[in-house]
């Protein structure tokens, strides 16, 4: 695994181009200012081994050479030896509803993108446990199984869309059951399932699948979005922000279901929070997943790391040593040409 122990010193490095830019500019500038000052067969008598492309070789070979330097100072690194590692974490199941009403926006900016940072906030609570991913609307999919990799599941979260949902709806129930087949696969210790969703459809069939998920160890937990009045549902048209409509031609108001999202937590033994509550709610689940049962389970990591920043310095020192070394004069085989070639 390769990392940069100081990774933040390689933002210096957008200054290089920046170094090369000022120093084409200023040699530009040198070249101007001599031929404007007078005719340069005086000049090149005044200096005659002078050379102006050698000056910009010595300028470049310092800038390169503070490049290297500060790719040294950042330290890179690469692992050299894996480590299984034994820890005890919980499993849980983030199941966030990416219907067409998540985009309604009677919470700024909109149901969708409100549930997003809240999960982002979350799985930085998470840490140290194993967490899976499910999408779900008209039918629910496995997005990403159970795992400690915490960069993936953001970057799963923050391109969820209901462009990805194969068709519409709400089904909490194909949800829940999708994730007592998960954990059917792993040890029977307790378990968590956060649902994330408006409710708006209401479902027996969740309840009751809720009830079979906790006699089976899982405790489900839901996340309210949405407000009780409720707002239209917009989606986008030929480059158009549209609302969608009954077959009566009337807009469609999609409101919180929280009578269903409590009655979802109810039989799954867990609580229901309100996502606009988000300091209280993220404390509150934060606690209920420290409760569960944990498990131990291995993992892979590395745990020494050789440092290469050496070799860079090699490189820098060694381009400050040709640059000292080079001199600024103009080779004798080239006297009769011109000192100002850029």
């Amino acid at each position: 695994m390769f990392r940069f122990e100081a990774s933040h010193i390689l933002w210096f490095l957008l200054a290089i181009p920046i170094c090369f830019l000022i120093t084409w500019f200023y040699f530009r500038w040198k070249k101007n200012a001599i031929d404007a000052a007078g005719d340069y067969t005086v000049f090149s008598r005044l200096f005659p081994e002078w050379s102006i492309s050698k000056e910009w070789i010595k300028s470049s070979l310092i800038i390169c050479g503070f490049a290297f330097l500060l790719i040294s100072w950042s330290n890179p690194q690469w692992g050299t030896r894996k480590q299984k590692v034994k820890s005890k974490s919980s499993d849980v199941i983030i199941a966030l509803d990416i219907s067409q009403s998540m985009m309604a926006e009677d919470i700024s900016p909109n149901r969708m993108e409100r549930s997003k940072l809240f999960l982002k906030e979350l799985i930085k609570k998470l840490r140290g446990n194993r967490i899976g991913l499910i999408y779900f609307a008209g039918s629910a999919y496995l997005q990403m199984p159970l795992t400690s990799d915490y960069g993936s599941a953001m970057d799963l979260i923050s391109a969820a869309n209901p462009r990805q949902a194969g068709t519409q709806g709400t089904a909490v129930a194909e949800a829940i059951n999708l994730t007592s087949k998960i954990f059917s696969d792993d040890s029977p210790t307790q378990k968590a399932l956060i649902i994330i969703s408006d409710g708006e459809n209401h479902e027996q069939e969740a309840i009751e699948a809720a009830k079979e998920a906790y006699n089976s160890g899982t405790y489900i937990y839901t996340l309210g979005i949405g407000t009780e009045e409720g707002a239209m549902v917009p989606y986008m048209q030929k480059g158009r922000k549209q609302y969608k409509k009954d077959k009566t031609g009337n807009a469609v108001v999609s409101a919180l279901n929280v009578g269903l999202l409590q009655d979802i937590a109810e039989a799954g033994g867990g609580d229901f929070y309100m996502i606009d509550q988000t300091l209280s709610a993220l404390k509150k689940l934060e606690a209920e997943i420290e409760k569960i049962e944990k498990q131990e389970v291995e993992q892979r990591s590395f745990t020494d790391y050789n440092s290469y920043f050496q070799y860079f310095l090699f490189l820098a020192i060694l381009l400050y040593v040709i640059e000292f070394l080079i001199s600024n004069k103009l080779n004798k085989n080239n006297g009769n040409k011109r000192l100002l070639d850029v």
